[in-house]
């Protein structure tokens, strides 16, 4: 049975944001996606901080993110007081990965593989965050 509605907008709790993720979220209330990338071995990363994850450095810098990834997999969640909804991880154009929620799009409209670009969701008070939808 094919399911043709949308996956629901749910409500998203504010994220927390500390000194190292205010950047991040500044930007996105802009509309723009920021990762941070490490000027020692020059690996891009997800999620925002202030130390390489690969090699331990302290040398990262912001960048623009194109904003465009892959889905890597996803799972949908039937049973929900707002309807169904999806997360799941995408690989970002830039190469890291990272876990997200999935809006504007039938449950049966996503597909491993598929190319999707971010989108800013509001928050229950706070700033936006990015999720994803159809590319």
């Amino acid at each position: 049975m094919s399911e043709t509605t949308a996956l629901m907008t749910r409500p998203i709790p504010a994220p927390a944001v500390t000194l190292e993720t205010k950047p991040f979220f500044d930007a996105a209330a802009e509309g723009r996606f920021l990762i941070k990338r490490c000027t020692a071995c020059g690996k891009a990363h997800w999620y925002p901080r202030s130390m390489c994850p690969y090699c331990h450095s302290d040398a990262t810098v912001w960048e623009e993110s194109l904003g465009t990834a892959t889905i890597y997999t996803y799972s949908v969640m039937w049973r929900s007081p707002t309807g169904p909804y999806a997360i799941g991880y995408v690989t970002l154009d830039e190469g890291p990965a990272m876990m997200t929620n999935f809006v504007d799009v039938a449950p049966d409209g996503l597909k491993i593989g598929m190319k999707v670009k971010v989108k800013f969701q509001p928050t229950e008070g706070g700033p936006p965050v990015p999720v994803f939808v159809p590319a």
